[in-house]
């Protein structure tokens, strides 16, 4: 029997994927760090719990936004826009239209993203929606 893939998060409701667990990395995830198709991340803070607790490592497919566009349910590794550098860890909540523009966001994609613990995250609510350029991978496992 093929097992069936779970469902594209992008097509349940935001309650269903909302705060939705990172699995463990599998040996095919080490081999692909092995190999350098995935980058390593250490979680810095708790905007990510419950999901993501500070100090887990987490495995970041940085090819993965090269054919196709991060969706809603996505965890991602951004560049902070604000700060250069400094790299941020948070769920894409929505895809806005090409319509919405910010002084400082000019592309025909634009992102929401927040951590899965509010209280303890900055993300777009504080500096608004992330270019597409600024996504730099989706997490694909953490490290046990």
């Amino acid at each position: 029997m093929i097992p069936t893939p779970d469902p594209n998060p992008s097509d349940l409701p935001p309650e269903a994927w909302a705060n939705a667990p990172i699995p463990p990395a599998t040996a095919v995830d080490i081999l692909l760090w092995v190999l350098r198709r995935r980058k390593r991340f250490r979680v810095s803070g708790p905007s990510m719990l419950p999901s993501l607790k500070p100090d887990e490592e987490v495995l970041v497919d940085l090819m993965a936004y090269r054919a196709k566009a991060p969706k809603p349910g996505d965890v991602v590794v951004v560049d902070h826009p604000q700060q250069p550098g400094f790299r941020l860890i948070k769920r894409v909540i929505t895809v806005l239209d090409a319509g919405v523009r910010t002084s400082e966001l000019n592309s025909d994609q634009a992102y929401w993203i927040e951590g899965d613990n509010p209280l303890a995250s900055t993300d777009s609510r504080t500096f608004g929606p992330v270019s597409r350029e600024v996504i730099l991978g989706r997490v694909t496992s953490y490290f046990l």
